[in-house]
């Protein structure tokens, strides 16, 4: 009694149709690189050319210590922040000269949250864009 299939189906892949293929390859890449061209035109200034100056001024910037006070930049001491109250002038004039309705607010990481939205609100209310830094 033998149950047994006497037709066996041979599972093998065949390596020919596999080295066709890594012959195909060889020969596309070969053609792409002999096709490649090197010769990208570059506009580059001359070395006796002077290069423009930066136009870009730095951003006006306020700075919220640990202790929720404020320092001002450009122009400010990190030595001697101030109160809210003393630096919405100044502000003000620091985001005028800079001639972009853009502030900066960068904060200590222990400083409160009530004292960074103090400067958001100012920005809201002088209708700046404010942008805010932060480190990872």
């Amino acid at each position: 009694m033998g149950f047994g299939s006497k037709n066996k189906i041979k599972i093998e892949g065949g390596m020919s149709s596999m080295t066709d293929l890594v012959f195909l390859l060889l020969i596309f890449f070969i053609i792409m690189a002999i096709m490649s061209n090197d010769t990208t035109p570059l506009d580059l200034p001359n070395p006796d050319e002077n290069l423009p100056e930066m136009a870009d001024k730095v951003d006006p910037t306020v700075v919220v210590t640990e202790d929720n006070r404020y320092v001002v930049t450009p122009g400010g001491d990190m030595n001697a922040p101030m109160e809210f109250d003393e630096i919405k002038e100044l502000v003000g004039s620091v985001v005028m000269e800079s001639g972009k309705p853009k502030l900066k607010i960068a904060g200590h990481k222990k400083a409160d949250y009530e004292a960074v939205f103090q400067v958001l609100a100012l920005c809201q209310a002088n209708e700046w864009d404010p942008v805010l830094a932060y480190e990872k």
